[in-house]
């Protein structure tokens, strides 16, 4: 079979990748030469124990009863697991690495879907036009015009869109940022040479050879040091969009992690064995995805300035004069592990669970095409407590009529954690951050009804929300709140 693209862009409740949840998918399926051979759209309903984010509800512009229409979440993400997952699909959009793609992967994993499989089985496996726009950006700017906003470049999706007039239609809707994703990937792929180079930046074979081909920088006694330039975004136009680093090995908890320890700033020749965290940076990057690491070429460190080349010289100078404490960076750094949350509610501990078992895996297919009453035998017999839970509450939200009694008090007990007396009380992600309260949404419909610049629709939106939120989520002293049975039962 043929590699296609598919060019794919998500809208949803809030930021948060653990608890909240997709609203609309777009997604357009292309051949490589950008031949359209299909379009999807999918609706999804908004689910009942979450809170839309009052910022998210005033961008996508969708109304508390546009949510009430289309799929319920289970259907949906199985559709989208289903066309993602299709044989030798490369799935890309718009800073979807740095964003859709770890959404829909907490999404597959609250639905009891492999996260993982769109990223390398059957062919499959990911790219996104954002890195590649930054780029094109640094040195093939006559490809398209560049934004200016403010004074400032800038490279968001809907101002590139704007500027270049890739499609009509407004702002922040799925299908119409996937339409300009595929419209600036034609504009891109006319400079053919740039474009096949950049390719090799989403296959980690051919990343990971050109790590290889960099020189190396020195020799400590923990190995070779290259140095190059990490490009990325998330650095902004300021630093060029680029950094200096020094590759100081691999994660050992993290295998699949090469770590670079940032070179230009002016804390890190100060750093002390018990100043480590403070005053170094490291960048963690995976081959094939960003960012991009270019070699210290005269043509790539052009954009760096005067200043920042005499701090990474005194930098270099500084580490191997100092083997002793440069071995402790290097050391602190490999062995570094996240923080282990305690009982981590399991829609937000993807990360921390690890893979299910084989025999879990196999009940998670049969899961998927059972009956309601099959469904729920199945859950009986997943080894994993956590399984379990995700499992409960998947019935709850999608299937909640004559559902047996204990499944449904568990339910009514998360929705309490979901709705707390407490701000403290609120339920953390795999971060540490809070899951959004309805205390907390209440409060920024308040704020930004205040002191946002609104129009009349918007300010509508705030109201309905606010509305929803103070019927569907109610408490008083008491901490009561809806039944199961009034939320979901006729």
């Amino acid at each position: 079979m043929k590699k296609t693209y598919l060019f794919y862009d998500i809208e949803t409740t809030g930021l948060n990748k653990a608890f909240d949840q997709v609203l609309r998918f777009a997604a357009i399926r292309t051949d490589r030469q950008l031949n359209e051979i299909e379009r999807y759209t999918i609706k999804i309903q908004l689910r009942p124990d979450v809170i839309p984010s009052p910022g998210a509800i005033i961008t996508n512009r969708l109304s508390i009863e546009d949510l009430t229409n289309g799929l319920h979440e289970f259907e949906a993400i199985r559709q989208i697991h289903q066309i993602m997952n299709t044989p030798d699909t490369i799935g890309l959009g718009y800073n979807t690495l740095g964003f859709d793609d770890e959404f829909l992967r907490f999404s597959f994993h609250r639905n009891l879907l492999p996260p993982y499989t769109h990223q390398y089985r059957h062919g499959c496996r990911r790219m996104d036009l954002l890195p590649m726009a930054v780029m094109f950006w640094l040195y093939r700017k006559e490809v398209i015009t560049w934004p200016q906003i403010n004074g400032k470049p800038s490279l968001k999706l809907e101002h590139l869109r704007e500027t270049n007039q890739l499609t009509a239609g407004p702002s922040h809707d799925a299908a119409v940022d996937v339409g300009a994703t595929m419209e600036l990937t034609r504009r891109f792929i006319r400079d053919r040479q740039m474009w096949d180079y950049l390719l090799g930046y989403f296959e980690k074979e051919t990343d990971a050879h050109r790590v290889d081909e960099i020189p190396n920088s020195f020799q400590s006694a923990l190995g070779e040091h290259r140095k190059g330039l990490m490009v990325s975004s998330e650095y902004g136009p300021q630093l060029m969009y680029q950094v200096p680093v020094l590759s100081i090995g691999n994660s050992i908890p993290y295998s699949n992690q090469t770590l670079w320890l940032r070179l230009d700033l002016p804390a890190l020749k100060e750093t002390k064995a018990n100043t480590i965290d403070d005053s170094t940076w490291i960048v963690r990057k995976r081959y094939g995805e960003p960012g991009i690491i270019l070699p210290p070429h005269q043509r790539y460190w052009k954009f760096l300035s005067a200043e920042r080349k005499t701090i990474v010289s005194e930098n270099l100078k500084w580490l191997q004069s100092n083997p002793a404490i440069f071995q402790q960076i290097v050391s602190y750094h490999r062995d570094y592990s996240y923080p282990f949350i305690p009982n981590l509610d399991p829609e937000a501990a993807l990360y921390q669970i690890g893979f299910f078992t084989r025999s879990d895996e196999k009940l998670f297919k049969e899961f998927q095409t059972a009956q309601i009453e099959v469904k729920e035998r199945i859950i009986n017999r997943l080894s994993n407590e956590d399984a379990r839970t995700l499992a409960k509450r998947l019935l709850c939200r999608n299937y909640p009529k004559n559902l047996p009694e204990n499944i449904t008090e568990e339910f009514e007990a998360y929705l309490r954690r979901v709705n707390p007396l407490h701000e403290d009380e609120a339920i953390v992600d795999y971060k540490g951050e809070p899951r959004l309260t309805p205390s907390v949404a209440l409060a920024e419909i308040k704020r930004l009804k205040k002191s946002a610049r609104l129009d009349n629709h918007q300010v509508e939106l705030l109201d309905d929300l606010k509305k929803y939120i103070k019927i569907n989520f109610p408490k008083n002293k008491a901490g009561r709140q809806l039944s199961f049975g009034d939320r979901f039962c006729d």
